[in-house]
């Protein structure tokens, strides 16, 4: 056989355009999602690392690293430690002491000296909240007017010379916070008594550039006064004084040696845009290094003996590293049944084109071609439409997602690329390694299938019941993470052969009944289903594994939904809520009931510093119209109870003295309070002193009215007039206006709106990217299984449409024809949608004990509502099923219809195989 040549692959191109075509388009789409697959993860993992590290204080995130003059040695050497040159030399060396991947800000870096303890000023103009003197603490900072606006005056400088032990009088600037809480201006003098009197001169008034910036988050007063407590015997009342920060020029930091202890300080900011989710671990390493390990080593060796790096970095890194390793088992289950089912499109393509070219190939292995050689020609024409369509959808994916690896993306692509091309080759060389000289009917079956591929079959249930059995035992955790990812696919895989080899067995059984029926149509659907073969297998994993993963997908959203929506109601109460620490006006409910959307609205008065007398215990007390709160209570699901229960007795309360008198309130309470006091009566001591009597009668985990572990609600009528007015509106309703809300009740209180709050616990980029994958991928496999079974019935079509020709020859309607195709569907559609339910339903429940939704819901290890758990949805389960019916109904339908308009003679041709 002569070489593999262009003009073949020309040719072969021409004579099939459509055919290279709708593969071009099948490779580029599933390269591009691929390769766009592990940048997105890369994309959000960043972005979600960043947001941590943005959202935690910048002293935490911050590393500082501080040394104390050495001890012993002669002033002069001190004094020169201090100066700036020996700073900025230490600062190098501390910068050349970072490993990478963690990499340092300088732009929001610092270094300088400061005050380890405030120094207090005698002066009398300073305040003094409670007779005791504010406290000074000194730093000379590097790159002042780098960070600063001034407002007023002039940068501190060097006056009379060096500065050194002995200088005392300096300059400093204060920042504007600063100067408007202690009374400074330009031209205040600070006198500090120390171990030497130091005058400090305030030269100018200074803004802060960024002042949550890590440049003035080394020591906090240097931006903003602290009001501090001063040291007492625990409960008793103790003194307040206050304690800010001046601003010294870098040369006159060796004046502070005379005056109080001090420290050297080189403080690193890690630069949010060089993190990256996967240097995770060696983010975690390079901190730790700096920490206790090498890095603190050569900092000794380089810097000063007495060099100490301390930094919160490291456990911000745990915490997203916790928060991506709960979500990554969830993600990679997406993206493992998303994968099969695109592989087996991409299978079910080749073998589609290898089953069109049948008698072409044949014919070729009659005339002398080689496998290999066939195999090379199938290769070739095949690259030269797959391969440019994998770079284009590699080049998409690129331009779409930036600013991520390139690596991975490239890989996926080839995988794809390599898969698409080696499709037809693998399935034209095992169909035709021998030459035959006419083929089967494409359409009978074995009666027994070849102890091959029963022997296959069975290794490979085998193998994946122990994978699904060591799945079981270890959850989602403990190293089965591999597994995790594949749970759909061992589940598709198990099912797709136990129904391929099950589903024809009761078709056959009726069959022979459905001979006595009158008309041909259901004997001959039946017969004709009852035929499989093993190409079936394919078509029916792809079906499967996008029915587990859809379910598992739509289980794992709805319960983050449902999480997310639990915990907001607990929070707020109701879909909004008005609350205020004193009374509400009195017209404000109605003006609220008015606003758009709002259905009820239920007044509660609260009185959270109700105590008991015996141990003063405070207790929130809610006090409510029973109807109306037991209506919320039970639309809310917070706790619902009978109104009745709760109803005042007869002459209890209402009154204007201090108490209820002999009359015993019935009250609702927590378990905790229930615990505490029992069935007994006991009495509660109001805000306004007043004095009530209650006995618990209803216990209830929940209330709208109170969020906490600890409360009681009682009628508000039994309570003594006046004493809890209503300072809490519980407003339900759909669709609110938050903006006509917080018109309505002005300056009076505060709206907490139930979906605000639901938004809140879904801000990490972390969270929402992978929610963002995880849609993006349930998606990509639904779409691809209806692809793969419309493949399926394209394979079936020719034979179909010739079967409809003779049959209309021998007197077949049209509508009797449409009927057999859709009966011929059904029994292979059906067993595909109830087999889809059965292992979405057992994927859920197999991954449900060791997969804990609270993280992706709440971005926390902790719920309000407890463990967010995994429960099956009935609507993902039912969706894809019905979309499966209706689709192979609608395509079986379609063709009848197609096939009836062509005709007869146009599917009748002479020399047809078909």
């Amino acid at each position: 056989m002569n070489p593999v040549t262009a003009p073949w692959v020309r040719t072969r191109l021409r004579a099939a355009p459509g055919a290279a075509v709708a593969l071009a388009v099948l490779v580029a789409l599933t390269a591009c999602l691929a390769a766009a697959f592990p940048r997105a993860l890369d994309r959000y993992t960043d972005a979600g690392l960043r947001r941590a590290v943005e959202r935690a204080p910048a002293d935490v995130t911050g590393v500082l690293v501080s040394a104390a003059p050495a001890p012993g040695v002669e002033v002069a050497a001190a004094e020169d430690s201090l100066r700036p040159r020996a700073l900025a030399d230490a600062y190098r060396s501390v910068l050349g002491t970072v490993e990478r991947p963690l990499v340092v800000d300088e732009e929001q870096s610092s270094y300088g000296v400061r005050t380890t303890d405030g120094l207090p000023s005698p002066e009398e103009w300073l305040p003094r909240p409670d007779g005791l003197p504010a406290e000074m603490v000194l730093a000379a900072p590097q790159g002042l007017g780098d960070h600063a606006r001034l407002r007023s005056g002039r940068l501190p400088k060097v006056t009379g010379g060096r500065a050194g032990a002995s200088t005392t009088e300096v300059e400093a600037a204060v920042t504007e916070e600063t100067a408007r809480t202690l009374h400074m201006k330009a031209g205040s003098v600070v006198h500090l008594p120390g171990h030497r009197e130091l005058t400090v001169h305030v030269t100018g008034v200074v803004t802060p550039e960024r002042p949550d910036g890590a440049y003035w988050s080394v020591d906090p007063v240097l931006r903003s006064p602290s009001l501090r407590h001063a040291p007492g015997p625990p409960g008793a009342p103790t003194p307040t004084y206050w304690v800010g920060g001046l601003l010294l020029a870098p040369e006159t930091a060796p004046a502070l040696l005379g005056s109080a202890p001090v420290i050297r300080y080189w403080h690193l900011a890690p630069d949010p845009d060089a993190l990256h989710g996967r240097d995770l671990d060696g983010l975690a390493s390079a901190v730790a290094s700096l920490e206790s390990g090498p890095g603190l080593q050569r900092l000794h060796s380089t810097v000063t003996p007495l060099a100490d790096a301390t930094t919160g970095l490291d456990e911000v890194l745990t915490t997203y590293g916790r928060l991506r390793d709960d979500i990554g088992p969830l993600v990679a289950v997406a993206a493992s049944g998303a994968g099969t089912v695109a592989a087996v499109v991409l299978l079910m393509a080749g073998g589609l084109a290898g089953d069109r070219r049948r008698a072409e190939l044949a014919l070729l292995r009659a005339r002398g071609a080689s496998v290999r050689g066939l195999a090379g020609r199938l290769l070739a024409e095949t690259a030269v439409v797959a391969v440019p369509a994998g770079a284009l959808g590699l080049g998409v994916a690129l331009l779409a997602l930036p600013g991520a690896r390139l690596l991975p993306a490239l890989w996926a692509a080839v995988a794809v690329t390599a898969v698409a091309c080696l499709a037809l080759p693998l399935r034209a060389a095992a169909a035709h390694h021998r030459v035959r000289v006419h083929d089967d009917r494409r359409d009978a079956a074995s009666p027994r299938a070849s102890r091959r591929r029963t022997v296959a079959e069975l290794t490979v249930v085998v193998l994946a019941l122990g994978a699904v059995e060591v799945l079981r035992r270890r959850g989602a955790t403990d190293g089965a993470g591999g597994l995790v990812a594949m749970a759909p696919v061992l589940v598709g895989v198990i099912a797709a052969l136990v129904l391929v080899r099950l589903y024809p067995l009761p078709l056959r059984g009726l069959a022979h009944p459905a001979r006595r029926l009158r008309g041909a149509v259901g004997p001959l659907a039946l017969a004709r289903a009852g035929r499989t073969s093993a190409s079936t297998v394919l078509p029916l994993l792809a079906l499967l594994t996008a029915f587990t993963v859809a379910a598992f997908g739509g289980s794992v959203l709805s319960g983050v939904a449902d999480a997310r929506d639990r915990a907001a109601l607990l929070a707020v109460g109701a879909d909004a809520r008005v609350e205020a620490t004193g009374a509400l006006p009195s017209g404000l409910p109605a003006r609220l009931g008015q606003a758009s959307g709002v259905r009820e609205v239920t007044e509660v008065g609260v009185d959270y510093l109700a105590k008991t007398p015996d141990d003063g215990q405070s207790l929130p007390l809610a006090g409510v119209e029973p109807g109306a709160y037991a209506a919320l209570a039970g639309r809310t699901g917070l706790g619902a109870f009978p109104a009745g229960q709760l109803t005042r007795p007869d002459g209890a309360g209402g009154g204007s003295g201090h108490g209820s008198g002999g009359a015993v309130l019935p009250a609702l309470a927590s378990p905790a309070v229930a615990e505490r006091f029992g069935g007994r009566a006991f009495q509660l001591r109001l805000a306004d002193g007043s004095v009530v009597t209650l006995r618990i009668v209803l216990v209830r985990d929940r209330t709208p009215a109170v969020y906490g572990d600890d409360f009681l609600v009682v009628d508000r009528s039994g309570l003594p007039a006046g004493s809890a007015p209503p300072n809490v509106l519980l407003l339900t309703g759909d669709d609110l206006d938050a903006g006509a809300l917080r018109r309505a009740v002005g300056d009076t209180g505060t709206v907490h709106l139930r979906s605000e709050e639901r938004d809140r616990y879904a801000d990490s980029p972390l969270q929402s990217g992978a929610e963002r994958v995880y849609t993006a991928a349930v998606a990509a496999g639904a779409g691809y299984a209806a692809l793969a079974l419309l493949l399926s019935l394209a394979s079936t079509a020719p034979e179909r449409a010739a079967l409809l020709a003779r049959l209309r020859t021998m007197g077949l309607t049209r509508a009797q024809g449409r009927r057999l195709l859709v009966l011929e569907s059904l029994p292979q559609a059906l067993p595909a949608a109830l087999g889809g339910i059965l292992t979405g339903w057992a994927a859920v429940r197999l991954l449900s004990p060791g997969i804990d939704l609270t993280t992706i819901a709440m971005s926390t290890t902790a719920s309000p509502v407890g463990r967010a758990e995994l429960r099956t949805d009935p609507w993902s389960l039912a969706v894809p099923a019905v979309a499966v019916l209706v689709l192979a109904v609608g395509v079986a339908a379609v063709q009848a219809w197609w096939s009836g308009r062509r005709g007869a003679v146009a599917e009748l041709r002479a020399g047809d195989a078909r």
